[in-house]
Formats: C-alpha cells, sequence, structure tokens
C-alpha cells in the first residue's frame, strides 16, 4: 500500500485505535452520546484557537503561526473524518453534494453575494443540499448506487 486516500487512512486508524467504523450509514447505539463526546472533542480543538491568536498578539514568527493553524484544521478534518466513519456517512460524497449547493448561491448575474462577515449568501438559484443528502444516504442504506 504506497499511498492510500484519506478516507482509507482514517480508516485504518480507526481500526488500530478499536475505533468503530460502519460500512454504510447507521445511527449507533446512542447517537446523542456519540455526539456530545464528538461536540467535546471539537471544543478542545476550537478552544486551541486563543493559543494562535495568542501567538499573534505576542508577534510570533508567521511560520509558527501558520503552522498552528495548519495543525488546528488537519486535526479537525481528521476529527470529522473519523466521525463520520464511525456513523458509516459517505463523506467525500456528501461534501461534493453541499459544495454544489455552495455553488449554486451566486447571485442572477453570476456573481458571489457576501454579507457583512465576508459570509456567502444564498442567491436565486440556490437549493438545499439536504434532499440530495438524503436521497445519498438512504441509497446507500439500501446498497445501491444512487
Amino acid at each position: 500500500m504506497s499511498d492510500p486516500s484519506f478516507a482509507k487512512r482514517i480508516a485504518l486508524m480507526n481500526a488500530m485505535y478499536k475505533l468503530p467504523a460502519q460500512d454504510a450509514p447507521v445511527l449507533p447505539a446512542d447517537p446523542a452520546d456519540r455526539l456530545r463526546k464528538f461536540k467535546a472533542t471539537l471544543l478542545d480543538e476550537v478552544n486551541e484557537i486563543d493559543e494562535i491568536v495568542a501567538a499573534c498578539e505576542s508577534k510570533a514568527e508567521p511560520v509558527d503561526v501558520l503552522v498552528a493553524v495548519a495543525d488546528l484544521l488537519g486535526d479537525v478534518i481528521v476529527y470529522c473524518r473519523s466521525e463520520a466513519l464511525k456513523f458509516g456517512l459517505p463523506l467525500e460524497e456528501v461534501l461534493a453534494i453541499i459544495m454544489d449547493s455552495n455553488e449554486s448561491k451566486l447571485g442572477a448575474d453570476g456573481k458571489p453575494i457576501y454579507d457583512a462577515n465576508g459570509k456567502f449568501l444564498k442567491g436565486p438559484n440556490y437549493w438545499k443540499p439536504e434532499p440530495k443528502i438524503k436521497a445519498l444516504l438512504q441509497s446507500a442504506i439500501a446498497g445501491v448506487e444512487p
């Protein structure tokens, strides 16, 4: 195995650490407990932002700040991908749907619409991703290609 995909490496990691891994979408026995634990893990990571902000304010070396940001973002992505595997969610396919939905947010003129914080807003051709995600998951549960 010379260069396994990120998803495959997450599956190998979950197996190595004896973490749950599902082949198809499924709720664990206690999904609320699973989600509370995931939230606690993410909050630990998010709280590291304060340390990075403090490093910025204390004039840390720019590369050191970039390393800290890269590590933070990488850890969050690893946790999210691992959590998706615990629920058997085809995360890459879900992300593709979400990206398609995000791209549907452009204004009628084909240009982005932003709010005061720089978040892009929904244009007239926007469609919600949830119905397509639901169809994807129903197909995966049934074991058929969408």
